[in-house]
């Protein structure tokens, strides 16, 4: 899995940056086509970090909007989310999280979009390996939850056939490429 992982963070960061704007950009119109953004939702997206596609016009669009924008931040071996702000501190990893905000668990959010390593067609993501997503996410697997909604956003290049699936692994409701609607 290593090496599959690997593989595809290559490929990601392979791309030019007028390639990795370009397709960042055709997120938004994607997004816009299979969630009903309504003022008062509370959603979660990332800071793009080692390649991954960026979420920064859905985040601009949802901003003009006036919707509420939180972003992952480590609590021990999971996530919680902390509104977007003006102060950050970097975390262990090195990526800037969001201080002095309001902060919610998973269950408070109606739809996380979320960076992924790798995917198939039937919505299994790859991470890059820590399992935080997974851990935080748990409770999706054995309760009828509806929200929040699990979105991975994705360059095109990286899915692959079929991944190996865990017993935590918890499937996503759509994902998201510059090209394609997986849902």
């Amino acid at each position: 899995m290593n090496a599959l992982r690997q593989s595809l963070r290559n490929q990601r960061n392979a791309l030019s940056t007028s390639e990795q704007a370009k397709f960042a950009e055709r997120l938004l119109p994607q997004a816009q086509q299979i969630s009903d953004f309504q003022n008062g939702q509370k959603i979660a997206l990332y800071l793009a970090n080692d390649g991954e596609i960026n979420p920064k016009y859905i985040k601009n669009f949802l901003k003009n909007k006036g919707i509420k924008i939180y972003l992952p931040i480590l609590d021990n071996k999971k996530l919680k989310f902390a509104k977007l702000g003006k102060k950050f501190t970097k975390n262990k990893f090195g990526i800037n999280e969001p201080t002095a905000t309001e902060i919610l668990n998973a269950e408070q959010l109606d739809i996380i979009f979320m960076p992924l390593v790798g995917f198939d067609e039937q919505k299994n993501r790859l991470g890059m390996g820590g399992g935080f997503y997974d851990r935080t996410l748990a409770f999706k697997k054995h309760q009828k939850h509806t929200n929040p909604k699990l979105i991975g956003l994705a360059f095109d290049c990286q899915k692959i056939d079929k991944l190996a699936v865990e017993t935590w692994d918890v499937p996503l409701n759509a994902i998201i490429t510059p090209t394609t609607i997986y849902k």
